[in-house]
């Protein structure tokens, strides 16, 4: 048992592999690794490495969302240089164009526009939509929408739709499309597949558009913080905080939108439009000096024709007629470039002829505009042109379509109020100016104090109301008739006995007039009254 218990207490001897043992052992190690690849082949994602620049960018434009400006630019050399080599790739051009048309949109510059085209027509030479080419598609989708051309925009998305239904990039073209030609509740539909297809930023973001045009505004802001919860790039973050800003600024809450637009340049400082909104809050603050830079270095960035506008009607305010002339005359060479490749920029100019230059011509301009697209921007535009030159009848039928919507926005209540004005209706005049002022009292450094003007001039009603619905003299209730006691109904006699019967029954019992028509006295089938107690 010693021995036994010293063997089982001996360490075994080592493993010794001869070659022989080792070429067999790797000749199997060899096979099973093949093995694994055949089963799984190695894959993108097995990459520990980060994403670069172009990879972020890709994705982000793939996603519907919006990507840095250093990785956009990253992207757009690379494809570059890609497709320079591979002119068959369709993929690539798509890629391509919609990353040239990301920088259009970042940077306002309309020269990006037929670079985009070019590439996404490249795209769909290699593989034509027939074939199912379904990003090159949706890019020309997008494409349209941001020239302001959204009849083009509709076909686009709805071809895609009609080859692919559950592909959730279609839907995003559609919604914009729809609601730039003023089809809101084909816009909402839209809206809702695309929530039910492909749930976050994409998502959040239109149904926030959507809401906000239809006046549900807890509910688009509800849809804005989700889209924040769903940002994950600082880009995508900064541009949400940006339209959190806007939904501030509408709704009168200056100091909230000042603390949204300066996240987002904290946030993003590339990030153009929240420079924009800035310039705008701080001009509502009285913060003229800051609000002039804002808009100088924003149209720097994004030279925009909206923001001269806004700028001129700011130095216009201030009483700088010289200065103002400036940023008005940028805007129609502004406009006219974005024209000559494509853009359509006929809104900010009908604008800015009615308020600025020749009503005449803005009625024109826009008329054609709203045979076009007939959303309610457009709408407002057309009737406050048409008030402008005097024909208040057209232009109040505008602006109820502006205003009825649901859409709460101070300038549409405003153009409103004074073209009820002009027809003589101060009671709706009053009530619009109210409503604007009420959105938002800073709407605009000119027409915001002209607003406060016309409801001082108009004043409030009368006290006590309309004469139709208030006495002259007390009310004193009427005498109102008594109510009658119903009468009693009459109780049966009691049953008389039977010899009673037959009394009555003998001849010479009956008294006298019994029987005979017309003879019953007055009183008669009533009982008869008690006889009065005996004197004894």
């Amino acid at each position: 048992m010693d021995r036994i218990d010293e063997e089982t207490h001996q360490p075994a001897p080592p493993v010794t592999f001869t070659g022989r043992k080792t070429v067999v052992a790797a000749a199997v190690a060899v096979v099973l690794i093949a093995g694994a690849l055949l089963i799984r082949p190695a894959r993108t994602a097995d990459d520990a490495r980060p994403p670069g620049p172009s990879e972020r960018a890709a994705s982000a434009v793939g996603m519907g969302a919006p990507p840095a400006a250093v990785d956009l630019t990253a992207l757009v050399a690379d494809r570059e240089q890609w497709v320079a080599g591979h002119p068959d790739d369709e993929a690539s051009w798509a890629v391509l164009g919609s990353a040239y048309l990301e920088q259009s949109r970042r940077t306002a510059d309309p020269a990006w526009f037929p670079k985009a085209e070019k590439a996404l027509k490249r795209s769909l030479e290699v593989r034509p939509a027939e074939k199912g080419n379904f990003d090159a598609m949706t890019g020309m989708g997008a494409l349209a929408n941001a020239r302001r051309d959204f009849g083009t925009g509709k076909k686009w998305g709805e071809l895609v739709r009609a080859q692919a239904p559950r592909r959730w990039t279609a839907y995003p073209v559609l919604v914009d499309a729809y609601t730039g030609l003023g089809d809101y509740k084909a816009a909402e539909k839209a809206m809702e597949r695309l929530s039910e297809l492909r749930p976050g930023l994409a998502a959040h973001l239109r149904a926030a558009q959507v809401y906000r045009d239809r006046g549900w505004r807890e509910d688009a802001v509800m849809q804005l913080e989700h889209a924040a919860g769903a940002a994950k790039a600082p880009a995508e973050k900064a541009y949400v905080l940006y339209r959190l800003g806007e939904m501030s600024w509408e709704r009168g809450e200056t100091a909230e939108a000042m603390r949204q637009f300066e996240a987002a340049l904290r946030t993003d400082p590339a990030q153009a439009d929240a420079l924009g909104g800035r310039a705008r809050t701080l001009a509502a603050l009285g913060r003229s000096g800051e609000a002039v830079r804002d808009y100088r270095l924003a149209l720097g960035r994004t030279p925009a024709p909206r923001l001269a506008l806004e700028l001129g009607e700011l130095l216009q305010s201030l009483g700088r007629e010289d200065e103002a002339r400036a940023p008005y005359e940028s805007l129609a060479v502004l406009a006219a470039r974005g024209g000559s490749h494509g853009v359509n920029e006929e809104l900010v100019l009908g604008l800015y002829e009615a308020d600025h230059g020749d009503p005449s011509a803005a009625v024109r301009r826009l008329t054609a505009e709203w045979a076009r697209h007939k959303g309610v921007q457009v709408a407002d535009a057309l009737g406050w042109a048409l008030h402008r030159v005097g024909d208040d009848q057209a232009a109040l039928e505008y602006a109820k379509k502006a205003t009825e919507l649901g859409l709460r926005n101070a300038d549409f209540s405003y153009h409103r109020a004074m073209i009820e004005r002009g027809l003589g209706d101060e009671a709706a005049a009053r009530r619009y100016l109210q409503e604007a002022l009420r959105t938002n009292p800073a709407f605009s450094p000119v027409r915001g104090p002209l607003a406060k003007q016309a409801l001082e001039t108009i004043g409030q009603p009368a006290p006590g109301g309309p004469e139709n619905m208030q006495p002259r003299t007390p009310w004193v209730a009427p005498e109102m008739p008594k109510l009658r006691p119903k009468p009693e109904a009459a109780k049966p006699e009691a049953a008389k006995p039977d010899a009673d019967k037959a009394e009555a029954g003998k001849p010479g019992t009956e008294k006298p007039g019994a029987g005979k028509p017309g003879a019953e006295k007055p009183g008669a089938g009533k009982p008869a009254p008690k006889p009065a107690p005996s004197a004894g």
